[in-house]
C-alpha cells in the first residue's frame, strides 16, 4: 500500500525538525553596507537615542507659546540655526529662525511652520498661534538608547539596514551564507547556445533554481549536468557535499532505468521519498549525503517539471536556507484578496494557483495551469493557495502568496 500523502504542513514540520541552524562559530561580523539579505545571529541594541535631540520636523521658526497668544504677533529673530549646528538658549520674546532637523534651543516649546509666518525688518510676523510641542520631533520618539532596534534572526532587509546605521552600527554580526551545490541529471538536457537535437530539451531549471538560490543571498556551486550513470551521478554527489551544506537537484528521482540520483544518495547517504499533498509538485526528495570527514550536507531533489520545481523550491528549499541561517520567521505571511475568477474542480491537492493582482484590486488567474508552463509565473506576480478541493467563485476571498515575499 502506497503511504498517505503528506500535507505541507506536515513535510515542512519534518524538514524544520532536521535540519539545525549553523552553530554560533559560524557567525561572521560584516559591514552593515553589506548586510543586505543576511539574518542577525544576535540582538542589535542601540547606544543611544533617536533623534538624539529634540529637533525641528519643518522649516520655520522656534518660539515660545507664551510669546505668541495671537496671530500677527512680531518677534525678532535672535538666532539662525541649521541642521547640525548647536542653538543658542531662545530668549524670552524672541524667535529662532529653525530648518528641517535642527535641534531645538532651550527655551522654546513649539515650531511655527515658515507658510505660517512672513520675514519682516529685522524680525518675523507669526501669523498662527501654536501649540505647545507643534513640529517637534522629541528625543528618542523612534528609538531609546538601550533597546532592541532588531531581533536575533531578522533578515536585514535595505530599511533594516538604515534602521542599524541610525543607532550607529557600523558592522553586524550575522549567520554566514548558506552554500547550496546545484547539478542537473539528464542526458535529454541541452544548454542554450547548443544545437538542440531531437528529443532534447533545454535546461531551464538550471537557470531557474541558481537565480532562486543567489536571490535567497545563499553561495551557489554550479556543476553543471551530470551524465545519466550511476557512477558519474555518485561521483557528482561527492563532490558536492565537499564544502556545501545543500545539495538541490531537479527531476531523476523515480524508478526509471535511466533515473540514477535515487541509488546514488542511497549509496552515498540517506534518502527519503516523499509525496507531497500540493500542485504543482506532489515529489520531494531529501536526506543527506556523506562527506569525506563523515559529516553529512543535507540533499532535496525537486521535481522535474520547470513550474514544479520553481514552486517547491520556494515552498519547502526556502524554509531550509532561511533555518540553516536561524531566521525568525520562514512562512510566508500572505494576504487576503478577491478572486476575479472561477475554479469550479479543483484537485485533492492543495493547489497553487498563479495569479496577477488586476487594477480592479483582486486577482485574475493564468489560462495554463499546467506545471510545465514556465510563462505562468512570469506572467503572474503570485499564487492563489487554494485547500484541498476547494472550489473557487469570482468573488470569494482567497489566500495570495506574492512571489517577492517567496524570493526575498
Amino acid at each position: 500500500m502506497r503511504p498517505a500523502l503528506l500535507t505541507l504542513g506536515q513535510a515542512l514540520d519534518r524538514l524544520l525538525a532536521a535540519v539545525r541552524p549553523f552553530p554560533a562559530t559560524d557567525v561572521q561580523t560584516v559591514s552593515t553596507f553589506e548586510a543586505l539579505g543576511r539574518v542577525l545571529a544576535e540582538d542589535l541594541r542601540s547606544s543611544l537615542d533617536v533623534p538624539p535631540q529634540d529637533n525641528s520636523s519643518m522649516d520655520g521658526y522656534a518660539v515660545r507659546c507664551a510669546d505668541v497668544t495671537r496671530a500677527g504677533v512680531l518677534l525678532p529673530v535672535a538666532q539662525r540655526i541649521a541642521a547640525g549646528a548647536p542653538p543658542q538658549p531662545l530668549a524670552p520674546g524672541a524667535a529662532a529662525r529653525i530648518f528641517t532637523g535642527a535641534q531645538i534651543p532651550a527655551g522654546a516649546d513649539a515650531v511655527v511652520m515658515q507658510e505660517q509666518c512672513a520675514a519682516v525688518d529685522g524680525g518675523v510676523r507669526v501669523d498662527a498661534v501654536p501649540t505647545s510641542g507643534q513640529w517637534i520631533r522629541r528625543r528618542g520618539e523612534d528609538v531609546a538608547a538601550g533597546a532592541v532596534v532588531l531581533a536575533c534572526g531578522a533578515r536585514l532587509t535595505p530599511q533594516a539596514m538604515g534602521l542599524a546605521a541610525s543607532v550607529g552600527a557600523a558592522t553586524l554580526r550575522v549567520s554566514r551564507r548558506p552554500r547550496v551545490a546545484l547539478f542537473s541529471t539528464g542526458d535529454e538536457l541541452v544548454m542554450p547556445g547548443q544545437p538542440l537535437p531531437p528529443g532534447a530539451i533545454y535546461n531551464s531549471n538550471r537557470f531557474t533554481l541558481r537565480g532562486l538560490i543567489e536571490s535567497l543571498g545563499c553561495e551557489c556551486a554550479d556543476l553543471g549536468i551530470v551524465p545519466d550513470r550511476l557512477d558519474a551521478t555518485r561521483a557528482a554527489l561527492r563532490e558536492a557535499a565537499e564544502g556545501n551544506d545543500l545539495i538541490v537537484t531537479s527531476g531523476g528521482v523515480s524508478v526509471g532505468e535511466e533515473d540514477h540520483l535515487k541509488p546514488a544518495v542511497q549509496a552515498e547517504g540517506r534518502l527519503d521519498l516523499w509525496q507531497i499533498a500540493i500542485k504543482p509538485g506532489k515529489p520531494l526528495a531529501f536526506g543527506e549525503v556523506r562527506r569525506g570527514d563523515g559529516t553529512q550536507a543535507h540533499f532535496m531533489g525537486l521535481p522535474g517539471n520547470p513550474v514544479s520545481s520553481f514552486i517547491t523550491f520556494l515552498l519547502a528549499v526556502r524554509p531550509v536556507l532561511l533555518r540553516l541561517q536561524g531566521a525568525s520567521a520562514a512562512a510566508p505571511d500572505g494576504m487576503t484578496m478577491r478572486a476575479d475568477f472561477d475554479w469550479p474542480q479543483p484537485d485533492k491537492r492543495e493547489e497553487f494557483l498563479r495569479v496577477r493582482r488586476n487594477a480592479q484590486g483582486g486577482l485574475d488567474l493564468f489560462p495554463n495551469q499546467s506545471s510545465g508552463v514556465l510563462t505562468s509565473v512570469v506572467w503572474g506576480d503570485g499564487v492563489v493557495d487554494n485547500p484541498s478541493g476547494q472550489p473557487i467563485r469570482r468573488g470569494d476571498a482567497v489566500r495570495y502568496l506574492a512571489f517577492y515575499e517567496l524570493l526575498t
